[in-house]
């Protein structure tokens, strides 16, 4: 796999039955002012936060490897992400999605750049987006627009939601659909609305509404918000994780290889 419009990326290792993976950017300030930039110059963008668990539904999901492959942007977001890549010779940041969404509402302040946001619920959105907007003065957030249950990001209900959002004049996008949808539906935003900047940013708009909780900050310091997670829904989580547990040492081989090949 490549990112969108053929950037180069810092660390690519192939993942079995997925093509490759890259990391483009290395951390998030580098990212911020390449969006900024491309927002006042009229260019849109779509970002996207890679972590182990995406990687395992890129060997499986040929829709998913294609909307990566149209991504302008993807950062590591998740900590073996960040060890795979120093494994390989790289230094890259650890750049959660959610992590990106006050920097990025502060950016679009300053430049006055309208905020749409797309995912979740209509009571989240609404929450979401009033804290926001108190928390950076000037932030316009334009468009609030929650899927229905079922919302396929490659039907024809997707097009209709990305119309409603450029015609409410956004041009800076959140999405909140988790992985794959969310950038499934940024691929497709670059297609049918290419001025416009998606950013995927999973459960981020639930944790500023307060409708889920983050692991506290000691917990994601010691890299061990997934055991937080699974801990607090095991049905859902525990085979996710088992999963991208059992790719890391294919994929610590394929790091060492990408070292050795300079």
């Amino acid at each position: 796999m490549t990112a969108g419009e053929g950037r180069a990326a810092i660390l690519r290792f192939g993942v079995p039955g997925a093509g490759e993976v890259g990391v483009t950017t290395a951390g998030r300030e580098a990212l911020l002012a390449e969006m900024a930039a491309r927002l006042q110059a009229g260019q849109g963008f779509a970002v996207a936060t890679l972590n182990l668990d995406h990687v395992v539904k890129l060997r499986r999901d040929a829709g998913f490897r294609a909307a990566y492959a149209a991504q302008t942007h993807v950062v590591a977001d998740g900590n073996p992400i960040v060890w795979l890549c120093r494994l390989a010779g790289r230094r890259v940041e650890l750049v959660p999605g959610s992590d990106l969404i006050g920097p990025a509402m502060a950016m679009a302040a300053r430049l006055g750049v309208p905020v749409g946001v797309i995912g979740s619920t209509e009571a989240v959105l609404e929450r979401a987006a009033a804290r926001l907007e108190a928390a950076h003065p000037g932030l316009r957030i334009v468009a609030r627009l929650a899927p229905p249950m079922g919302f396929d990001p490659e039907g024809p209900g997707a097009e209709a939601v990305l119309e409603a959002v450029a015609a409410r004049g956004a041009r800076l996008v959140l999405l909140a659909l988790g992985a794959p949808k969310q950038e499934k539906l940024a691929a497709l935003g670059r297609l049918r609305q290419p001025g416009l900047g998606f950013l995927s940013i999973g459960a981020g708009l639930d944790f500023i509404a307060g409708a889920q909780k983050r692991a506290p900050l000691w917990v994601r310091r010691l890299a061990l918000e997934w055991l937080w997670r699974m801990l607090g829904n095991p049905l859902r989580l525990a085979g996710r994780y088992a999963a991208c547990l059992a790719a890391l040492p294919g994929l610590a081989l394929l790091a060492l290889g990408e070292r050795r090949g300079g």
